[in-house]
């Protein structure tokens, strides 16, 4: 076999590369027993349809028939959508930083015709520059390597091997010191960065999962520290560049330590769990900006990424005809003439708000963004500045747009129908609900093939069991839905994935969840983690999920898992704690979880969900069912007073108080930190 062999792939991704003169495969057995019958190492490329680099290396190697020549001569070359097999993509991900390098898109990795990694990199330029050899050279030399240094060859993959295997290992089980939540958040708090918000400076990253950590800590301790680290980081990323100010989401990082110049791409995660946090910040604070940001990133969300299924796309791309960003900038005479129809000192005023200058802030064009002026003004001039973005959105929309990649992600769409579940239910906004609901609908009818949940989605055929983070991120979705809706249908569907992961990914050895499940393909190394990266762990998930599944059934069994994994994980956090905030913010929900039990039935009982529902504590817990709470349940056996239709208790721990039949009396006690 000699050709491209892409052109059958339903991956956006893939297909981008379908007319590459670089003869590329899939990765599948099919490959891997090419590169066995042809003594030949693999290189493996990982990329997505939304990533910068990725097109860049595209553009210069891999549509370059002399680079092609010599990939094809010296390799098997295969490419991975990382979206469509993550699977993958975290092992050589690791194998990356086993090597001392810094990770990123694209993965370029050598791997041995067993699939095994002995050398990679990154991005590669065409020809040598910024201090890195040129790909066609790199490809030489790593060839040569593999057919004449075979001692090299296998001391490197046989480091390479037992780096992840350890990776994968229980470590020695322990359990969270007592005070570790108000210790780390006070150590997180001391890393924001006071001018601009975030952790650290370029690239700055949202970092959703530990704001969220920081926010449970002001709700938990009542620190206005916390409370001020969140808000402030939050209003400059919605106020910098990275927001897209006219059409609402936002990028997935900042190049810079400001927020103002974008890594133009949208995810569905980013935006899903900005959702999230706005809507928590928007529940527990008065400043306007929040829920502006709010409606208008959901808006964007069910305009722009809305499948024709009813589920939610992948991403946007960061490039239009060729440049990155070009879909969102502008110059400062596009900016006049799009505005003409309003007076030259409104025009003024807005362009001075929203840092538009002759000059521009990138590459001689203007981001729009208010860093400058991040304050809100008065209500006629956010008005006016409101029709003025409006009128630059419908002047933008005929641009040539970026790609979109639809594919539907069972992980990245339980991250999005909990986030819409959630703030819809908590703004009074029931068609968010409504598009959650549908979301999920399609996933669990569609996207389910003899009895196993399934990964991805797109052009009518469902590929690859579900990781991990799929179920986890499912079952959270599930929960959702049931506290959003008091729909027991959907508690029945989180407790029956629940066993599904447990029966197919549980570590019976050490505890906790694989990635993949025992009966998927087998790769070099089967992959066990609790540390979050650009999307949150399924161990650190699965601890909110089995404490929620606890206090909403009463069963000890999922009690019983979560502190498993937090014990089995536990020594991580003297390692390093930064990328462990969902495990941390699980911890906090079965160790403070607010639990609401409200008895009764008809209008007064809704009217006393609603507002339990509108509280910012990310750890309640709404349970409609108080008649069937087992014996341990310290609402066990509460009931409606005589003298009312409806009561709320609100529980932490093992007490409960007194029976809440004011809506008014429940939203005062829920509103404030605890």
């Amino acid at each position: 076999m000699s050709q491209n062999l892409l052109c059958e792939e339903t991956s956006p991704y893939l297909l981008q590369h379908k007319d590459n003169p670089v003869h590329w495969r899939p990765w599948g057995p099919d490959a891997l027993k090419e590169a066995k019958v042809a003594n030949k190492p693999i290189l493996l490329s990982v990329g997505y349809a939304a990533c910068h680099w990725c097109h860049v290396m595209a553009h210069e190697s891999f549509e370059d028939d002399e680079v092609a020549a010599v990939m094809n001569e010296l390799f098997v070359n295969i490419k991975v959508d990382r979206e469509e097999r993550p699977d993958i993509d975290t092992i050589y991900m690791s194998a990356l930083h086993a090597l001392g390098e810094q990770g990123g898109w694209p993965l370029t990795m050598f791997l041995t015709p067993e699939g095994e990694p002995f050398w990679g990199g990154t991005y590669f330029p065409k020809t040598a520059a910024y201090g890195r050899p040129g790909f066609a050279d790199v490809c030489r030399e790593i060839a040569r390597i593999y057919h004449d240094e075979g001692d090299k060859v296998a001391t490197n993959k046989n480091a390479i091997r037992n780096a992840l295997q350890d990776q994968a290992k229980a470590g020695a089980q322990g359990e969270p010191a007592p005070d570790v939540l108000n210790t780390v958040a006070d150590r997180l708090a001391g890393h924001i960065d006071p001018e601009h918000g975030g952790v650290g400076g370029a690239p700055k990253f949202p970092q959703p999962f530990l704001l969220e950590l920081l926010w449970r800590a002001w709700l938990r301790t009542g620190d206005d520290r916390h409370r001020d680290a969140v808000t402030y980081t939050l209003a400059r990323m919605v106020q910098g560049g990275i927001y897209d100010h006219l059409g609402g989401g936002i990028a997935r990082y900042s190049v810079d330590e400001r927020w103002l110049v974008p890594h133009f791409e949208k995810m569905l995660y980013d935006n899903a769990r900005l959702i999230e946090l706005l809507n928590l910040v928007t529940l527990g604070t008065d400043d306007p900006l929040f829920p502006e940001r709010l409606h208008e990133t959901v808006n964007w969300v069910l305009r722009e990424m809305v499948t024709p299924e009813g589920a939610f796309g992948a991403s946007l791309d960061a490039d239009s005809e060729g440049e990155e960003g070009k879909f969102y900038v502008w110059t400062e005479a596009e900016i006049d003439t799009s505005l003409s129809a309003f007076s030259t000192a409104d025009v003024a005023r807005f362009k001075q708000a929203y840092d538009v200058t002759t000059a521009g802030n990138f590459e001689g064009h203007t981001i729009l963004n208010r860093l400058d002026q991040p304050d809100q003004l008065d209500r006629d001039t956010e008005a006016l500045f409101a029709r003025m973005r409006e009128v630059l959105f419908e002047t933008r929309a005929p641009r040539i747009r970026p790609a979109w990649d639809d594919k539907v992600l069972t992980d990245w769409n339980g991250q999005m129908i909990a986030a819409l579940a959630r703030a819809g239910a908590a703004q009074n906004e029931p068609t968010w609900v409504e598009a959650a609901t549908r979301a999920f609908n399609f996933i669990r009818t569609q996207m389910i093939i003899n009895g196993r949940l399934h990964h991805a989605f797109r052009a009518g055929r469902v590929q690859h069991l579900a990781m991990a983070d799929g179920y986890a991120n499912m079952i959270r979705a599930a929960l959702a839905l049931h506290e959003t809706t008091s729909d027991r249908a959907f508690l029945s569907q989180a407790e029956a994935w629940a066993e599904e992961i447990h029966a197919h990914y549980w570590d019976v050895e050490g505890a906790g969840y694989f990635f993949t499940a025992d009966d998927a393909e087998a790769l070099v190394v089967r992959t066990r983690s609790v540390t979050d990266d650009a999307t949150p762990s399924a161990n650190g998930t699965m601890i909110e999920n089995l404490a929620r599944l606890w206090f909403l059934t009463g069963k000890e069994t999922y009690r019983g898992r979560a502190n498993e994994i937090i014990r089995t994980f536990a020594g991580e956090l003297s390692r390093n704690f930064f990328p462990m905030c969902t495990y941390l913010n699980g911890l906090d929900t079965l160790l403070n979880a607010v639990q609401v039990v409200i008895a009764g039935e008809g209008h007064p009982a809704d009217d006393l969900r609603r507002i339990a529902l509108t509280s910012p504590l990310p750890s309640l817990v709404l349970n409609m069912a108080s008649a069937d709470l087992p014996l341990s349940h310290p609402a066990h056996g509460k009931t409606v007073p005589d003298d009312a239709r409806a009561a709320a208790y609100v529980c932490q721990g093992t007490t409960c108080s007194l029976p809440l039949t004011d809506p008014d009396a429940l939203h005062s006690m829920l509103a404030r930190p605890l």
